[in-house]
């Protein structure tokens, strides 16, 4: 991988992955090296560092593409990706900077959790743009929330507990707590980073992983109410993990100079199977595309980074941006957008899915 940080724009590189059936478009760009790529556009208007952005897949399947982003100041910023602006400003977080975002899948709900220690609900349907109901968090530390949600109309929330390593678990929209999930009595496996709700299609149960202050990555069964599994990931704290459940695998990044990927047996055990170096250490967060065939990580350097999911081959580093990559969401249609600390927000379209 190559990169270019003192040439003005985008920088962008790519590496061939190996060939699958899958995989015959990466391959094919990839053969064929296009200058270095602009953004579809740029949005800007937030007035602070972006911190949290969520595409809203209920609005675009109704053929209005909606990006949502949260910002340093407080304010939830709702963009037609049609017309290049911000269509709302939602201000429910007292000026705490929001720091997550979610839809339900009914496209019309979404979920926003602030430094306030407040999540608030918000009822989007016919512009209404009010929070409906909210949360109080008791943990002030930067761990996301998590969400598990089939369109059903219960679904399970997870949220850092009280202590620092506790994880939250409620029923909603009762608010029911389910239970509290713990390291075992002499654990320490230090503050609780970011969490992953999912079910595995074996089996009713929900799971959760969840990254640790000490670089682990924990599995716990929420039903049984125990960890299941427990790996070393990482020298320096988790920042951000994904999760692919038809391969069983997931990646996580950290505050060093380097991506994990680990893999999920039917023992539900988890193994690391690599680690990929980075130029620069920092990875604010890490999604893995809807179709499975890319992720994308958002670094401290600046650089957003693309990578072929099944081989982990660098395809794209991205040098747009003059400040600190804090997020990175990727809407179903393939889009890409990243938010930074310079207040602005980049959208991309790389390797569009086929």
């Amino acid at each position: 991988m190559c990169e270019s940080p003192g040439r003005p724009g985008p920088a962008l590189c790519f590496c061939v992955p190996s060939q699958s059936p899958g995989d015959c478009a990466l391959l094919s760009m990839a053969a064929h090296v296009p200058p270095p790529p602009d953004p579809q556009f740029v949005l800007r208007g937030t007035r602070s560092a972006v911190h949290a952005l969520h595409f809203c897949r209920g609005a675009q399947a109704q053929g209005c593409q909606l990006l949502f982003s949260g910002s340093q100041a407080g304010l939830v910023h709702i963009w037609s990706l049609q017309t290049r602006r911000a269509v709302a400003a939602l201000d429910g977080h007292g000026g705490q900077c929001v720091t997550w975002l979610q839809t339900l899948p009914q496209g019309h709900q979404l979920l926003s959790q602030g430094r306030d220690l407040k999540l608030c609900l918000w009822d989007l349907v016919e512009g209404r743009n009010a929070v409906v109901d909210s949360v109080h968090l008791e943990s002030v530390g930067f761990c996301r929330s998590a969400i598990l949600a089939s369109g059903q109309p219960r679904w399970t929330l997870a949220v850092p507990g009280k202590g620092s390593n506790e994880v939250q678990i409620l029923e909603m929209p009762s608010r029911t707590p389910v239970c509290t999930l713990k390291p075992e009595a002499g654990a320490k496996p230090g503050m609780l980073m970011c969490l992953r709700l999912w079910q595995a299609n074996s089996g009713p149960r929900p799971l959760l992983l969840a990254g640790y202050e000490d670089g682990s990555v924990v599995l716990w069964d929420i039903s049984e109410r125990k960890m299941c599994s427990r790996v070393a990931c990482h020298e320096e704290p988790v920042m951000g993990l994904d999760f692919d459940p038809q391969k069983a695998r997931g990646v996580s990044g950290s505050a060093g100079k380097a991506l994990a990927v680990w893999s999920l047996d039917g023992r539900q055990a988890l193994q690391v199977r690599g680690t990929h170096e980075l130029t620069n250490p920092g990875v604010a967060e890490v999604t893995i595309r809807p179709d499975r065939k890319i992720l994308a990580t958002a670094g401290w350097d600046h650089r957003i980074r693309v990578f072929h999911w099944r081989t982990m081959k660098p395809l794209a580093v991205l040098a747009l941006h003059s400040a600190a990559v804090q997020c990175v969401a990727f809407a179903a249609s393939g889009l890409l957008a990243a938010g930074s600390k310079d207040q602005r927000i980049s959208v991309w379209s790389l390797y569009p899915p086929t």
